[in-house]
């Protein structure tokens, strides 16, 4: 199969530990020891995160008061740079000699006129207590969001509409290699009025579930799977009567509300998937990864309803 798999936060910092260049690679050094084994027997497609590093970079950036600061675009295709390439080196450092792995800085093109640039939604960046929230958000002007108990920065999302580099994308996969690509969910641009080939960076950060959907889409995929931190979506998050969805359809997740920081970009991107092609997408644990994709665990979204399904109120 050809499946794209888009790694979650997890796989890269997970809450609360600090965001060290040590610490990201012994998480990436794991997740490519569950991803590796699946090269053998399918053509794999990365993607992959970047909030809390591109939130660190501006914030490194911001100390420095000699320079203006980087752009958000500038820091997205940074820190694709940076953790693509930890992927790539882990994964080559799993996979058999000789086995075919590169990293692609993408450029996705999004729509200047989108309204989530008046309504900035998308974390980045670690999080904060309220009184030092407060105090960077009147020193920097930075919109914050509550992120459970804590506070994170918040910037534009709008959605990706087409990837830039599709074309040397496919011609990678086409012979043979391991492809990671769209990381932090591309580099945002917008296109020059009047002139279709120019393009031009914007502020903003665009969602990976998101992307990794039209990328899944864009290179005819057979799969998507979206690796995480849970072991699938749920009903009731966060109540004794929580429970996993297992098997599903769009139609019937969409009858449901999920956090929009957090489960609700994966769903909208499973939906989108399996709506456009009439295939699968996949919800759940990276360390279950081979069990999502036999369809074993996790929330299995499918094109169509068969006995197995949950029924959503």
């Amino acid at each position: 199969m050809r499946i794209v798999i888009a790694l979650g936060g997890n796989a890269l910092l997970k809450r609360g530990e600090p965001m060290t260049a040590d610490v990201q690679r012994e998480n990436i050094r794991s997740a490519a020891g569950h991803i590796a084994p699946l090269a053998e027997g399918h053509e794999l497609i990365i993607s992959h995160g970047n909030g809390p590093q591109v939130g660190l970079l501006a914030l490194q950036a911001a100390c420095y008061t000699r320079v203006e600061p980087y752009p958000l675009d500038v820091l997205d295709a940074q820190t694709e740079g940076m953790i693509g390439y930890m992927i790539e080196q882990e994964l080559v450092n799993h996979l058999p000699l000789g086995r075919p792995c590169a990293t692609l800085l993408t450029m996705v093109e999004v729509d200047p006129e989108d309204p989530a640039f008046s309504n900035p939604a998308k974390f980045v960046g670690p999080v904060y207590g309220k009184a030092e929230m407060e105090r960077i958000s009147r020193e920097k002007g930075w919109v914050f969001g509550k992120d459970g108990d804590s506070w994170r920065r918040v910037v534009p999302s709008p959605d990706p509409c087409r990837i830039v580099e599709i074309m040397p994308i496919r011609l990678l996969i086409e012979k043979g290699v391991t492809v990671i690509c769209a990381g932090g969910g591309g580099i945002p641009v917008v296109r020059a009025p009047g002139n279709p080939r120019k393009f031009s960076g914007i502020e903003a950060v665009i969602d990976k579930d998101l992307a990794s959907a039209l990328l899944a889409l864009q290179v005819n995929a057979d799969l998507l799977v979206m690796a995480t931190d849970v072991d699938g979506a749920y009903l009731y998050w966060g109540t004794p009567r929580a429970r996993r969805i297992k098997r599903t359809t769009p139609g019937n997740l969409r009858k449901v509300d999920f956090a929009p920081g957090s489960m609700g970009p994966k769903v909208e991107a499973a939906c989108r998937f399996v709506e456009a092609t009439g295939k699968r997408a996949v919800i759940g644990a990276l360390a279950d990864i081979h069990k999502l994709i036999s369809g074993e665990t996790g929330t299995q979204v499918t094109p169509g309803w068969d006995e197995g399904g949950d029924r959503i109120p």
